[in-house]
């Protein structure tokens, strides 16, 4: 008896695992904003506390960038828009 196996094109549920994946926000440095700025900035949009803030914003003067969260894309986005909207660049990469 022969057993035929059919590939159903149609499915049940999507998964859009692009939306799925983690992110990183990207801090990019800037030559206007203080320090001092850009650590309140990250306490209040992403949640760090001040050693955290001060943390990502000493790197992201020295190296030019830091990733200052991760998560889903549709949890950062929020974040990245509040961020931009302060005059900091902030990038999902």
């Amino acid at each position: 008896m022969s057993h035929k196996v059919h590939n159903n094109p149609l499915k049940l549920h999507s998964d859009d695992t692009a939306s799925q994946e983690l992110r990183l926000l990207m801090l990019y440095n800037d030559d206007f904003n203080t320090f001092e700025f850009v650590i309140q900035s990250l306490m209040e949009v992403c949640g760090h506390t001040a050693e955290q803030a001060e943390q990502c914003a000493t790197i992201t003067h020295y190296k030019g960038k830091c990733d200052i969260k991760k998560g889903l894309k549709s949890d950062l986005k929020p974040m990245q828009i509040a961020l931009v909207r302060k005059a900091l660049k902030a990038i999902i990469e």
